[in-house]
């Protein structure tokens, strides 16, 4: 198996931006979500261009401060899970990486002690 190929074999979508918020990498189920937007042509672009102000902010909070942000939103009757969170390289801080998965609109929630 190649070491990257199950990246793109997954139902999530996976979008890597620098620490300048330049798109790096996206796997596949990420430039089918935003294939409007123009899908793997948003590589080299700017992550800022695809969010609204309110968003940016928040993602700029998230990059300043090195911490991670979760949150579901739903969508033409979809419900999702966003997960952003910083990556690093060589322990210095490189961008964000943001993931995306459908999730059902009922979740089991289990409390493990």
């Amino acid at each position: 198996m190649n070491s990257q190929a199950w990246i793109n074999g997954i139902n999530v979508g996976i979008t890597v931006c620098d620490a300048r918020g330049i798109i790096v990498e996206m796997n596949d189920q990420a430039a089918a979500t935003f294939a409007n937007e123009g899908g793997k042509a948003l590589l080299g672009k700017s992550f800022w261009e695809c969010h609204p102000e309110a968003a940016q902010k928040k993602i700029r909070r998230i990059m300043g401060t090195q911490a991670s942000n979760c949150y579901t939103i739903e969508k033409n009757g979809v419900k999702k899970m966003i997960f952003q969170t910083p990556w690093h390289e060589k322990d210095a801080f490189a961008g964000l990486v943001e993931i995306s998965m459908v999730i059902p609109n009922a979740m089991p929630h289990f409390v493990r002690n």
